[in-house]
């Protein structure tokens, strides 16, 4: 890059992989507890670590494939930046997982000297994930940006191998997130069905023999599987700018403008800026033992945000006032600014409906004294009305952004594309503390387990739970920022998969007077039901065998309902990653597969797939997570003693209702947001193979 500021991005990557690793370090040196701790927290470490090289494996062979397919169809340059980004994203989660199953015992043991000693273990843990994420990221993507498109490389003739890197990184976040989810709630749907419903013990107790299994997923969905598909969310909304910012400002022929040097590199530089916040909001978390642990999260989220601001706005004006560019380019500072502040309103707004201290979840768990039945259609009534506000949020957003995007270049509405894609990139700016408040939770609920299985005493486990109850509404808050970024971000990639074909010279028609762009919209918004359909059905078969052999073990062991028997844990383990790696392969080739058969087809049912898809997935998305979300803090707030308390009524159909949330929120959801990502990069890396066979 001729301005050197632009190797603040891969720098500002190795500072966090630094920070991490001491993060990393000072979680490891904690106390681990007992030997009885360390046995329940070994055996977790075992059963995920079994089921991630399992799954990698599997994903060896998807990725060989497309490897190959990327090589032949595009280049071979292409196809390693695939591989690139499928092994930096399978890296990051093995890292983030590695850590949490042992900050679990820390944090466990952490609580006997108090509720800020615990907050520490379990959110370094989680900041270790969020930075790793975060680092891996961006340094993959800069480090192929300079090589490819700054340091002597045509611009416009290698954007699809850059885009390689962030096709790579969404296929192994969909195969990752769908297993992973998969395998949680199998586990999670037969502890709580058969353990907390029919034979009315406690959740983590020993004697339930899918507890071990419940623990696993914890790490398997909510780290590994939530940290590769917050990769994914982190490198598109990267890449989408940059793209653009070649249809924006490169000439061929012409030396290299300004504009173009900053257009390419102010989507890193505002990534780079956000990992050294992020690092700087790690030191504003802090509880007091009766304070707010909401509260002591929050502040970090905020001082990270606040000094990511300052840093946009140092950007842009530097930006702005360089020779050669235009005053004007301040107004993109804007078009970010708006995307970090609705994230946070989208943030609030999930937190509103996924809380148990607001109305929405209250009117769940009243509803929950008058059967499962009626918890279901509150819970289902409440994810509905969820999507309302965050839609009016990111519609404000994206004209905002619009706007501003399109005064920094007047009268140019790809500039005002450009910023909806800042935008996009500004709601995802701080990923790493946002990760890492998010990571934070599974710890704190895997500690909450060891204590209920370690017989450490309820004041231990009142702490764990408190950290668990604010994990929950942290972890809905992440699904919100990423789920709100996959719109911006897939219109914007949208745009670039239409500019890149009109550089080709093709033209697309996407009037809906055109019958294949009306058959594109009924078939992409058909995909996200499809796509919801295939991965609850796999949670219900997965968990169906998972609770006949719970039953069966509760029946035919001796002596395990009084204490005496051993379950068999492991029969439990194996179930939930069978299940798992079986059926996470068809939902996954799913997303690769349509949009390349459709490009094929016809380019114009491709567009309308793509639109299709980006409506009704968005949707599902929110709707899905929230209501999953407020079923489960609803089952909360009854077992902190409303409406008659654990063992009541109320509380076996809020237990029902959290069983039919579980896949909702921890595995259909959230697995939109990549799914409308991943069949708009696709299309996007293999438009040189559609302009081939349309001609263009």
């Amino acid at each position: 890059m001729a301005d050197w500021i632009a190797w603040f991005a891969p720098v500002a990557a190795l500072i966090g992989i630094a920070v991490a690793a001491y993060l990393a370090s000072w979680v490891l040196k904690q106390d681990p507890g007992n030997e009885r701790m360390l046995e329940i927290s070994k055996a977790t470490q075992e059963g995920a670590m079994a089921f991630l090289f399992r799954e990698y494996r599997v994903l060896v062979v998807f990725a060989a494939i497309v490897f190959v397919l990327l090589s032949v169809s595009v280049s071979w340059m292409t196809g390693v930046a695939f591989l690139t980004g499928g092994l930096l994203s399978a890296a990051a989660g093995y890292v983030g997982m590695y850590v949490a199953t042992r900050a679990n015992a820390r944090t466990a043991q952490a609580a006997t000297k108090g509720i800020e000693k615990a907050l520490s273990v379990a959110f370094r843990s989680g900041l270790t994930m969020g930075l790793t994420v975060a680092s891996f990221g961006l340094g993959g993507l800069a480090l192929w940006a300079i090589f490819l498109l700054v340091t002597g490389s045509d611009p416009a003739k290698n954007a699809e191998i850059v885009n390689g890197f962030a096709m790579g990184a969404s296929s192994i976040a969909l195969f990752a997130r769908v297993g992973g989810g998969i395998y949680t709630k199998a586990a999670d749907v037969g502890a709580d069905l058969v353990g907390k419903v029919e034979a009315g013990i406690p959740e983590d107790d020993p004697r339930n023999p899918a507890v071990i299994a419940d623990n696993v997923g914890d790490n398997v969905g909510d780290v590994a599987g939530m940290g590769a598909d917050l990769f994914e969310s982190y490198v598109g909304s990267i890449l989408a700018p940059m793209v653009l910012a070649i249809s924006l400002w490169f000439v061929a022929g012409s030396p290299r403008s300004i504009d173009l040097q900053y257009g390419i590199a102010a989507p890193l530089l505002i990534a780079a800026f956000g990992i050294i916040a992020s690092v700087i909001g790690l030191f504003a978390v802090r509880a007091k033992e009766g304070g707010n642990l909401h509260a002591a999260l929050d502040r970090g989220t905020y001082v990270a945000a606040a000094l990511e601001v300052l840093a946009m706005f140092w950007l842009f004006y530097h930006w702005s006032t360089r020779v050669g560019a235009e005053p004007e380019r301040l107004w993109y500072f804007g078009s970010v600014v708006i995307g970090l502040a609705a994230g946070i309103s989208i943030g609030k707004i999930t937190e509103y409906f996924c809380s148990d201290h607001y109305k929405p979840v209250k009117k769940i768990a009243e509803s929950s004294e008058t059967g499962a039945a009626t918890n279901i259609i509150a819970g289902l009534s409440t994810g509905m009305l969820s999507t309302t506000a965050p839609i009016l949020v990111v519609a404000v957003g994206i004209v905002g952004a619009y706007l501003m995007g399109n005064a920094a270049v007047p009268g140019n509405d790809l500039s005002g594309i450009y910023g909806i894609s800042l935008a996009a990139l500004g709601m995802l700016s701080i990923t790493a503390i946002t990760v890492g408040v998010d990571a934070y939770g599974p710890v704190a609920d895997n500690a909450g387990g060891i204590a209920e299985m370690a017989e450490m005493g309820a004041p231990i486990r009142k702490i764990t739970d408190s950290l668990d109850s604010v994990g929950n509404t942290t972890a809905a808050i992440a699904k919100g920022f990423a789920i709100g970024s996959a719109g911006l971000t897939a219109l914007a990639l949208f745009v670039a998969f239409r500019q890149s074909l009109s550089v080709g010279g093709m033209t697309v028609d996407m009037s809906l007077e055109n019958p294949y762009v009306i058959v594109g919209l009924f078939i992409g918004g058909m995909l996200p039901f499809l796509f919801a359909a295939l991965t609850m059905g796999a949670v219900g078969r997965a968990a169906f065998a998972m609770i006949g052999e719970v039953r069966r073990q509760f029946r035919e062991i001796p002596g395990l309902m009084e204490g005496t028997g051993r379950p068999d844990y492991a029969a439990c383990v194996d179930i939930s990653t069978k299940g798992a790696l079986k059926e996470m392969v068809v939902p996954g080739a799913i997303a690769v597969a349509v949009p390349l058969v459709a490009g094929l087809i016809d380019l114009s049912m491709l567009a309308g797939l793509l639109a299709g898809a980006l409506v009704t997935g968005f949707l599902l998305a929110i709707m899905m997570a929230n209501a999953g979300g407020a079923w489960d803090n609803a089952k909360k707030f009854i077992e902190a003693g409303n409406h008659g308390g654990k063992g009541s009524d109320a509380h076996k159909a809020a237990v029902v209702g959290d069983t039919v949330g579980d896949p909702f929120k921890d595995t259909s959801g959230p697995s939109m947001n990549i799914l409308i990502k991943l069949m708009t990069v696709v299309s996007l890396v293999f438009v040189p193979l559609f302009l081939k066979v349309h001609g263009g």
